[in-house]
């Protein structure tokens, strides 16, 4: 198989349930198979093809599956370093500078949660002047509070970039990556 076939069929695309919500993101080669399948159609397709003996076939970006798929339970967005980074744009929210490490905003030696509400993204010299104490013993403000991330974008992708074809049907804006 040339390279260039090999990096089409690993690349990613978004699966829609039969009403248009958004599932999941799956290898282009998955929704290849859905589609000669007849378990999905094509919504949005690249310019590149896949040929076989006797299908040339766009390569799906957006699939969208036939039958309704009921989702048995609501997706959490997992927490971590990176989606935290993502969420709060890589800038410290104490002082704006570039952040390189989180932060407990209500400190774990004092009560505080490991969850999306207590933690922020913080750059070195705000966390170490911080420490374990409270913003009110530094007369700190936050300037939003922290938040779980929502929307299909986060329960989907994470802190994985978007692909600029998927937005309008996440429902994410030009400027957001995820």
């Amino acid at each position: 198989m040339p390279p260039a076939a090999a990096r089409v069929t690993t690349a990613a695309t978004l699966l829609l349930n039969a009403t248009y919500e958004p599932l999941c993101v799956v290898s282009s080669r998955r929704a290849i198979v859905l589609v000669l399948a007849e378990k999905a159609v094509s919504v949005d397709a690249a310019a590149e093809e896949v040929h076989s003996e006797s299908v040339t076939l766009p390569v799906p970006v957006v699939v969208r599956l036939t039958r309704y798929v009921r989702v048995p339970y609501p997706a959490q967005v997992p927490l971590s370093r990176r989606a935290v980074f993502t969420r709060d744009s890589s800038t410290c929210v104490y002082c704006g500078s570039s952040a390189t490490s989180i932060d407990h905003v209500v400190p774990r030696s004092r009560g505080g949660t490991h969850t999306w509400d207590n933690v922020v993204a913080a750059c070195r010299r705000c966390n170490h002047t911080k420490a374990d104490r409270s913003l009110a013993e530094l007369g700190w403000k936050l300037p939003h509070p922290p938040h779980t991330p929502s929307g299909a974008a986060w329960r989907l992708l994470g802190a994985r970039t978007v692909d600029p074809r998927w937005r309008e049907w996440l429902g994410v804006p030009e400027s957001v990556s995820a």
